[in-house]
Parts: C-alpha cells; sequence; structure tokens
C-alpha cells in the first residue's frame, strides 16, 4: 500500500507534520524522493548537514525520525538540492527568477556506496562554506538545461527508478512530495499508488489513486527545474476529493511530535486509510 501527501500550497502547506503523523499511526516505511532548501533561508539546517559534509533537509530528517527504522535522511531522499536567493533577478539555470540551484546530491547509501554523486551549478558562485563542505572537486559542472537534462536521464532517473522499485515493494509506504508538485516520482507505478492525501493549511483533502493518477495525466504541465511537471492546484480542477477534513492547528511541540500529530490528525487518517482500503 503506497500513501501520497501532496501540497495544495507551494510553501509550508504541512504535508511533512502530516506525513511524520501518517508513519506513527500505520508504522509505514517513509519517503521524500525530491527535496531542497535554501542556503540563504534555511540556512541554520544547511549548516548541520554541511557541518558532517552531507547534504539534506530537514524534511527528510523528520521523516528518518518518525518512521523509527534508524535510517539516516539520504535513505529516504535520493535526490537533494541546494539552492540560494539571487538578489537582482535574473533567470538562473533552470530558469528561476528569484533563486538559483548550487549543488544537488544524487544518490542514497543504499544504491550507491558511502559516496553519492554531486552535481554542481557552473554558473553560480558556490558559498565558501558549502565548497569546504563537500567533495565539490569531483562534483559533476553544468552549465546549461540541455546539460542538465542529459545527466538527469544517465544519474537521476536510475536514482528515482531504484527507489520506486524499493517503494513499490513495501508492504506500506508514505510517499511525501515536494513544493506543490502532483507526482514526486514519475517512475512510480500509478497503479501502486493507493490513496492520495492533498494537504494544505487547516484541511486535507483525500482522493483515491486511481482517479487522482489519471487527473494527473491529463492536467497541464508546468516547466519546473528542467523538466515539465504537474502542479497539484492544475490537477484537483479535474476531481472532486471523497473525503474533506478539517486539520487543527498544531504548536511547535505538536508538530514536532508524530504520536500528538497522530492523535490530532486521527480523522484525515482515518479517511485516508478508508480510500486506501477500497483498492
Amino acid at each position: 500500500m503506497i500513501l501520497l501527501v501532496v501540497g495544495a500550497d507551494r510553501v509550508d502547506a504541512g504535508k511533512t507534520t502530516f506525513s511524520t503523523g501518517l508513519l506513527e499511526r500505520t508504522g509505514a516505511v517513509g519517503y521524500k524522493p525530491r527535496a531542497g532548501n535554501d542556503y540563504w533561508f534555511d540556512h541554520d539546517d544547511c549548516e548541520r548537514a554541511l557541518a558532517d559534509g552531507r547534504l539534506y533537509g530537514k524534511d527528510a530528517e523528520r521523516l528518518a525520525r518518525a518512521e523509527k527504522r534508524g535510517r539516516e535522511p539520504e535513505a529516504l531522499n535520493p535526490v537533494h538540492r541546494l539552492w540560494q536567493p539571487t538578489p537582482g533577478g535574473g533567470t538562473g539555470l533552470l530558469g528561476r527568477a528569484d533563486r538559483e540551484f548550487l549543488v544537488d546530491r544524487v544518490g542514497r547509501p543504499e544504491d550507491d556506496g558511502p559516496d553519492p554523486t554531486f552535481v554542481r551549478n557552473a554558473t553560480a558562485d558556490i558559498p565558501d562554506a558549502v565548497a569546504d563542505s563537500l567533495p565539490l572537486e569531483d562534483a559533476i559542472p553544468v552549465e546549461t538545461v540541455d546539460e542538465f537534462n542529459d545527466l538527469a536521464e544517465r544519474r537521476y532517473v536510475p536514482a528515482f527508478e531504484r527507489v520506486a522499485a524499493e517503494i513499490e515493494s513495501t508492504e506500506v509506504a508514505v510517499v511525501e512530495s515536494y513544493s506543490d508538485i502532483a507526482r514526486p516520482l514519475q517512475s512510480l507505478d500509478p497503479a501502486a499508488i493507493s490513496a492520495v492525501a492533498v494537504v494544505e493549511p487547516a484541511r486535507a483533502q483525500i482522493y483515491p489513486g486511481d482517479r487522482y493518477c489519471r487527473a494527473c495525466e491529463i492536467a497541464s504541465s508546468s516547466p519546473k527545474d528542467g523538466a515539465l511537471e504537474k502542479r497539484v492546484p492544475d490537477v484537483l480542477e479535474y476531481l472532486d476529493p471523497i473525503a474533506r477534513i478539517r486539520l487543527p492547528a498544531l504548536g511547535s511541540d505538536e508538530r514536532e511530535d508524530p504520536a500528538r500529530t497522530a492523535r490530532a490528525y486521527d480523522a484525515a487518517y482515518d479517511a485516508l486509510l478508508d480510500a486506501a482500503s477500497r483498492v
């Protein structure tokens, strides 16, 4: 059974809090196939990872703690991107007007050994703290979108395919998307997705996996990160939820405690698991 958690808002939809409580409720294995953080806005999180010569974000770290399997965040997250703001505008390598990517980590210890592949934006000025903490002398440089897309086919896609195969073989998996992207892992068989929770502040909407994935196929695409991806609001234009559940506001202590989150969001998890049981 695969439970997909996506966000209706680009920022702070509440996906990770919802996912940690769901892991507590179900005992599932957690995954966040794609993630990223910003060297400026998430600086403390970046510093913690970089201090160990690693690149991961707080969302994957929270999921790893919540699943209680002793796995490192990288095991849940085959691709992590580090961004930085671009004051004064400029489109950046991948077409963003407000920020540019600096470095990607590609691969997981289970699949690729202890040394992941790093990809760096050769058109960006890498902060000294990043360059000093990561083995970027061995990183693959990219200067154009065409170079990036070619590299994605050779390095990123196989990493996603490996984690998709693992997810599909797992008895119960919780897969969290990133930003407001409708399907975070194209390699994942749509037929394997049992149910979907669309999370936004104060509400979760529940959809059967098959209907949601069909809507993903017909929804319009948006250019993002060098590829065409479907956004949750565009997908929801073609769907009515089978349940709308109000989510109570949680304090920071509750958000950081999966057991307390699981109790607070109990009704939403009931509806999601009921939808999954109908498959």
